[in-house]
């Protein structure tokens, strides 16, 4: 009778092992197996971690092997168990791969199929098509759109992390209870003994140090020494958190009227200001988007304000960004003055704190939570209602949403745009030049990233679409960029994103979009808070005053007084500094330790592209050295595959 050879790999996580008993059953060609149980005696099988192997014995001839199906019963007590693999040598030697890379819950049961990508057209056989069919259904039911909150994207039809979908949830609550990591920062910080001192206001700048005292990071520290000085200021809208609103100045918008006699004295190339704009020394950041919206209310103790401030720059002789205006609301008066830095010294500090303090609002709700966190959770969404595990799209994209939904349902739980290509999105704000401005690594080691996932994704679609007529006849594919259009993005043009993918090159620039997004920009955006925003005078999450309507009247108290309070400056560094960590067992770019793709193409196109990054961290590595502020957020070695904390 024929014989199988049958090796079932378990997850290595916590309490991915089993003590239910697991059946395995074949289908093949030319007919079905009985059920069998996988057990050895005076053996623990299915342990976290155990690579088991199984004979299995089977009454008739079955043919090819077309699906497995695995069913779990109880024993004891209901236990989740995380299936890797099974692999399969038949009776005439083959090997055959089933990867699963998923939890089986409850009295729950499994069908594979082999590891081998297809598309829906290369699916003949009846039992595979239907396979495919149901595989949909039954996602499209678990996975379902909601309405988080009016004008955002949708998100994922789940109040709290436990009610996701068990393959999406992280593997431990603990790991990222937003409350806990909290705890340990403060406890890592030495600051709780700051934290029940909400309204009390710190005495000075000095006094802010007194939670600065566990920061040995050359970065913060260096911010806090030189937060003050115009080319600090400057340097980060190129390569601090937020470095993605500094923008060419074509034009000197109507509402900041500002003149060539303000700014005169930080002009270096004797040129009238129309001049300098005209050569494109002047650069503009505009918080236009912060203008009438209400400041937060939920705590009646405490008045908070926000300001919708312009700020200029001026690119100078030595190629550095200073600001050489600032005016806090967006319609020009008598009691909306434009600062400048001939101004008294803590008028254009006052002026600079407020700029700072708007762009981290902004990077927190729009660049970081909205174009990353919440479009990434889109993508992940749509990709498991729309495309079966066997799918090369599937398989290509599952590491880069992994715990995306679940991190964004924790976020919603416990806390609380736009589709472009990266080239095209730095050009169209007039930074593409390398030559004009030449310290703008974001720019810099972003294209080298996207090049690198452009070229890997090329490949991948390369080896599965063979003209774009394939392209356009993939429903499956069809669909997942509609439901990303229409559920995603609300059906807005103005989102950029297409309804419809008709060629090779357009899917493997959508698929850039989609890897680059929830890895590189995500990484650029998150992992410096703790760099850049730690220095509470530089990155204030609220501002206690309303910003000044004249000049010449602030004074040292009064900014102090501006700034958050202490139990506010705790919270804010706590937050800051837990959301600068990695996870535990972080898996960065081009790491893919889940065998989803079992082809030999694929394998060395994930190897050239493992390579590609290996250069491009040497190239960064090499261009930090001896640097004072060195730019590292983008280099491949610390870009976190996904969008998980």
């Amino acid at each position: 009778m024929p014989s199988y050879t049958v090796t079932v790999a378990t997850g290595s996580q916590w309490f991915a092992g089993t003590d239910d008993y697991i059946y395995l059953s074949l289908v093949g060609s030319a007919g079905c197996s009985e059920k069998h149980l996988l057990d050895k005696p005076f053996y623990n099988d299915f342990e976290r971690g155990a690579v088991d192997s199984y004979d299995v014995t089977v009454d008739e001839e079955l043919g090819d092997i077309q699906l497995i199906k695995i069913e779990k019963r109880k024993y004891w007590i209901h236990d989740d168990w995380y299936l890797k693999y099974v692999t399969l040598k038949t009776p005439y030697g083959d090997y055959i791969e089933f990867p699963c890379y998923r939890w089986i819950t409850g009295e729950g049961e499994i069908v594979l199929r082999d590891g081998r990508a297809k598309l829906a057209r290369d699916d003949q056989i009846h039992i595979l098509k239907q396979h495919r069919r149901k595989e949909l259904e039954t996602r499209q039911k678990q996975y379902r759109w909601m309405e988080w909150n009016p004008g955002f994207p949708l998100s994922i039809d789940a109040k709290y992390h436990k009610d996701l979908p068990r393959d999406i949830q992280f593997d431990s609550e603990k790991g990222v209870d937003f409350v806990l990591n909290y705890s340990k920062a403060m406890e890592n910080l030495f600051i709780n003994c700051f934290m029940h001192m909400f309204q009390s206001s710190w005495n000075d700048f000095a006094d802010f140090e007194k939670i600065f005292v566990k920061i040995s990071n050359t970065i913060s520290e260096r911010v806090m020494n030189h937060w003050q000085e115009d080319l600090m200021f400057g340097y980060q809208f190129l390569n601090g958190c937020n470095p993605v609103l500094i923008q060419r100045c074509m034009k000197l918008p109507e509402k900041l009227p500002v003149t060539t006699e303000m700014v005169e004295c930080s002009l270096e190339r004797q040129l009238t200001l129309e001049q300098e704009v005209e050569q494109g020394n002047i650069f503009i950041v505009d918080f236009e988007l912060l203008d009438g919206i209400d400041a937060n209310k939920t705590d009646p103790c405490t008045l908070q304000f926000l300001a919708a401030p312009i700020c200029l720059l001026y690119k100078n002789l030595a190629n550095k960004m200073v600001p050489i205006a600032i005016q806090l609301n967006q319609v020009p008066g008598d009691e909306n003055p434009i600062f400048l830095p001939s101004d008294a010294k803590y008028d254009w500090l006052l002026a600079k704190i407020w700029v700072r303090s708007s762009d981290f609002h902004v990077h927190q709700t729009i660049t970081h939570l909205l174009r990353t966190h919440l479009v990434s959770e889109v993508f992940g969404i749509a990709m498991y209602r729309q495309l079966p595990a066997v799918h090369p799209i599937f398989k290509l994209l599952v590491a880069h949403v992994r715990f995306t939904i679940a991190i964004n349902t924790k976020a919603r739980e416990q806390l609380i745009c736009e589709y472009g290509l990266f080239d095209k999105a730095i050009k169209a704000r007039g930074m593409d030049s390398t030559e004009d401005i030449p310290y703008y690594f974001y720019r810099d080691d972003g294209l080298l990233v996207w090049e690198a996932i452009k070229t890997f994704t090329a490949d991948v679609v390369g080896i599965y679409y063979e003209s774009d007529q394939v392209v356009v006849e993939d429903q499956e594919l069809q669909d997942f960029v509609k439901d990303i259009y229409v559920y995603g993005m609300r059906g807005k043009k103005a989102s950029g994103f297409p309804k419809s993918i008709k060629t090779k090159e357009k899917l493997s620039e959508y698929l850039t979009v989609v890897i680059f997004t929830a890895s590189a920009q995500h990484a650029a955006v998150n992992f410096g808070q703790y760099d850049w925003c730690s220095w509470i005078p530089n990155a204030p999450p609220t501002m206690r005053a309303p910003p000044p309507t004249a000049k010449g009247v602030v004074t040292i108290e009064q900014i102090v007084g501006t700034l958050p309070d202490r139990g506010r400056s705790c919270w804010h560094l706590g937050a800051v500094w837990a959301l600068s960590q990695f996870q535990e067992n972080e898996l960065f770019l081009g790491m893919y330790p889940e065998e989803h793709f079992i082809e030999k193409p694929v394998k060395e196109a994930m190897a050239r592209f493992r390579k590609n990054l290996d250069t491009i961290v040497s190239v960064i590595a090499e261009r930090n050295k001896n640097k004072k502020l060195p730019y590292y957020y983008l280099s491949p070695d610390r870009i976190p595959n996904s969008v998980a904390i």
